[in-house]
């Protein structure tokens, strides 16, 4: 019986050539799409997964508020004394590990020496908590003592070429020389963070790095990642719970009263290794995290592509029924049941959907590539091979089969075998209806990602051309390793150049994040009053301000014509303001205490962008350190002769700083890159959209197509009464175009709430206009029009007596 259903199947789809096309090729490009962001899904939700401990594994975080409860500043890493102390205080921890990161540092082997990104100090017991595959050493070991390294195979290979590394040393910021005592195979992509090199943690006791003080006592410098390993099903809400008693015990700091809370100001949390990829977007991330929202988007655009690749199935299959209503008569007459009709009509959709998921799969692996260099996802077509996975893809023809030839098959199965016989057959009102709905869904949903679409670049465009209050062109940044003498050096001979035009040092520079904050207070009369506010500071000397171009609302930058100026504050307008100042120019001689120094706001800046349009514009003060505490340069040069300038630059750097790799980013280049999620977002759109379209219009080409042969005599009868060639092509247009108006009503409100919803995430963003949507609708009826006009015109122009010949 199953031989002979599929031999019918195959005689139908053979038979009739052209809808049989049109529906292979619409499934495949359905399920081709469908496989890709399969691919995305699964890498997304398997982030950590690999460590063996990773239900298990969880990091401890800390948020900060103002006296009011309202939340400032969020991180994903705490300070150092906690980790010991939660070990003590909470004995059921298995393990606790801490991880701080190394910056920019410079490293040399012989004669390679190369500025690295990706060296953390790590706790000895980090591969009790995390999944390290060692290549060379004992992981248990291995970082026991001080000045000890393991670094990954890649990262050996690069410095040690062939040579045994083991044992070997290598030097960091030409200040310290670490022992070689294991490799490890590099953590995997799905990973949330990347170590290429694991610094012994207990080298942190020294005073020149960090210092076993600071280690036990600084509750201030929350640089430090901290994972715990609990038992099997822990209730970590109970241990939350106590954490604010936690924090009242241990955490205090020099001038605060006895009866001092720190629970009053902060808070610890803890969230699951698994949850940080997809869940997590704090302040402080070790990496760039992904976003379960993208995931869901994505995934309904999967369901969506493919429910339109379904609707042309159902709707060419029923509209074709016409010509196959003779042969379900016959079988009827001869003793069919309705049952085997069924059967045989879902297993033609189920031959053709296996067909097309064969093709789809090819065509996967065919454009991972082109997919990662559009998106830098980095996809791997070898996610598909789990036995889960593997089970559900064969599965999926039988699905999707199913669900898109059930509605013909009950519909064709139903057919009278005596109207059939005797030639009296319509296809049925209801199915016509029916195919309408079917039309107007897939138009609905190519209309909302149309729109998803234009107003996703246009908030690009937004962001690329808003005025950031600052000149971020010919701006070259880069990590700061002179001293305050050196930098004068420094300075001295770049500015020989006539291209260099300033020089400036900070702590932090412009599109990066503002965290640092030391509580301020204002002065009424003589007595200081503590504000409830978030003021962020940065760390700046003489030639920030006029480096960035940056504009005084009132006042003036730092000068060294006065002395004082080391105790006092350039502030931005946001600041003034929650500080209760009415205008810039009140703010100008006020005093202030910033981090317990006081000191008077000598200038107001106009606002501007310091971080991505993501992120509202925060009361900022700028002030200078009395010692070298800038860990960032930033140099603008003139535009017209940028490689004259940056090789002068290099010659200083390497006359000053021969350990030292010169290497350097352009300031706008860095604020691109924060918006690289929205760019990939955008161009994945862009490419969902029109698939979606094709596939939809694919469908319609052969309905329409179907369609107008039915009614080649009415278009003869036509033309002989003297219809024109756009009359009769308005009047086979006219109904399919009505239905796409239908769904372009019905999608406009859907896309207008969806990216209004999108748009939240941007603090700064634009204003949805209304002639986008008019826009997606003329561009659905248009895209529609063109479709059915080229066998509509080939209808009308068609010579009626051929047509009419038989009548």
């Amino acid at each position: 019986m199953l031989k002979n259903y599929l031999r019918s199947a195959i005689r139908n789809v053979t038979r009739h050539k052209f809808i049989s096309f049109i529906n292979i090729f619409g499934l495949t490009i359905g399920l081709t799409c469908c496989m890709l962001i399969l691919i995305y899904i699964v890498n997304e939700l398997s982030y950590d997964k690999y460590n063996t401990n990773a239900k298990d594994v969880y990091r401890v975080t800390r948020s900060f508020n103002t006296a009011d409860g309202v939340q400032t500043l969020f991180l994903g890493s705490i300070a150092p004394p906690f980790a010991p102390l939660l070990k003590n205080e909470f004995p059921d921890i298995k393990k606790i590990t801490r991880l701080r990161g190394n910056g920019v540092v410079s490293m040399r082997y012989k004669d390679k020496l190369l500025n690295e990104n990706g060296s953390y100090f790590a706790d000895e017991n980090f591969v009790d908590v995390f999944t390290v595959k060692t290549i060379q050493g004992d992981p248990k070991t291995a970082l026991s003592d001080p000045f000890t390294v393991m670094m990954t195979e890649d990262m050996a290979r690069k410095y040690f070429g062939n040579e045994d590394p083991m044992n070997k040393e290598i030097r960091l910021a030409n200040q310290f020389n670490f022992k070689v005592t294991g490799i490890y195979k590099p953590f995997p992509a799905n990973a949330h963070l990347h170590p290429e090199m694991l610094l012994s943690f207990i080298t942190l006791k020294d005073s020149t790095l960090y210092g076993d003080k600071q280690l036990h006592t600084n509750w201030g410098n929350n640089d430090f990642y901290t994972y715990m390993l609990l038992p099997p099903n822990y209730n970590v809400e109970h241990m939350e719970s106590l954490f604010p008693g936690f924090l009242d015990k241990y955490v205090h700091f020099p001038g605060q009263p006895g009866n001092y809370q720190e629970s009053k100001n902060s808070k610890l949390h803890i969230q699951k290794l698994l949850d940080i990829h997809l869940h997590s977007h704090l302040d402080s991330e070790i990496e760039s995290n992904g976003d379960i929202k993208r995931v869901y988007i994505f995934s309904a655009i999967a369901l969506f592509i493919l429910l339109i690749a379904c609707i042309n199935y159902m709707n060419l299959s029923t509209a074709r029924s016409a010509l196959r209503a003779r042969e379900i008569g016959i079988r009827k007459v001869i003793g069919a049941q309705r049952k085997e009709i069924i059967t045989q009509f879902l297993s033609e959709s189920v031959l053709i959907t296996f067909f097309s998921l064969v093709l789809a799969l090819v065509l996967t692996w065919l454009l991972i590539p082109f997919i990662n260099s559009l998106s830098k996802l980095g996809l791997s077509f070898s996610s598909l091979y789990q036995p889960g996975l593997l089970l559900a893809i064969f599965i999926l023809p039988f699905f999707i089969g199913i669900l898109s030839g059930i509605y013909p098959a009950l519909f064709m199965s139903s057919f009278k075998p005596v109207k059939v016989l005797k030639g009296i057959l319509k296809v049925g009102s209801g199915g016509v209806s029916f195919r309408k709905v079917l039309v107007v869904v897939q138009f609905s949903v190519s209309i909302v990602l149309i729109v998803a679409t234009t107003i996703v670049f246009q908030q690009l465009r937004y962001i690329q051309q808003k005025s950031l209050g600052f000149d971020k062109e010919h701006v070259l940044t880069m990590a700061n390793p002179f001293s305050n003498s050196q930098f004068e050096t420094f300075k001295n001979e770049v500015t020989k150049n006539a291209g260099v035009k300033e020089l400036a040092r900070s702590s932090r520079i412009p599109s990066g994040r503002l965290l640092d904050d030391q509580g301020i207070s204002v002065f009424e009369g003589s007595k200081s009053q503590p504000v409830k506010a978030d003021v962020k500071y940065v760390n700046t000397d003489y030639g920030f301000i006029p480096t960035f171009g940056m504009k005084m609302a009132a006042g003036r930058n730092f000068s060294r014509d006065f002395g004082t100026d080391s105790n006092n504050y350039v502030i931005n307008a946001a600041a003034a303001k929650v500080l209760g100042w009415k205008t810039s120019e009140n703010a100008i001689g006020k005093d202030l205490t910033y981090g317990g120094v006081r000191g008077k706001v000598i200038g107001v800046l106009n606002d501007f962008h310091f971080e991505s349009l993501h992120q509202s514009i925060i009361p900022l003060l700028f002030r200078m350190p009395g010692r070298d505490n800038y860990g960032r340069l930033s140099i603008k040069i003139e535009g017209n002769n940028i490689n004259s300038s940056i090789n002068a630059i290099q010659q200083a750097w390497q006359k000053l700083q021969p350990e030292t790799p010169f290497e350097y980013t352009f300031l706008d280049e860095r604020f691109q890159k924060l918006y690289d999620s929205e760019k990939q977002q955008g161009n994945l759109f862009t490419i969902f959209s029109f698939i979606a379209i094709f596939i939809a219009c694919l469908g319609l080409f052969g309905l329409s197509a179907f369609t107008i042969s039915q009614r080649v005599k009415e278009i003869g009868v036509r033309k002989v009464l003297g219809a024109s060639i756009p009359q009769i092509v308005t009047e086979l247009s006219k109904d399919f175009l009505k239905l796409v108006l239908i769904a372009s009503i019905i999608a406009l409100p859907m896309a207008w709430y969806a990216m209004s919803k999108w748009l939240l995430d941007f603090a700064f963003r634009i204003s949805i206009q209304w002639w986008v949507f008019v826009m997606a609708g003329v561009i659905a009826l248009v895209i529609a029009f063109v479709t059915i006009s080229f066998q509509s015109i080939k209808a009308a122009m068609a010579n009626p007596v051929k047509s009419l010949r038989s009548e």
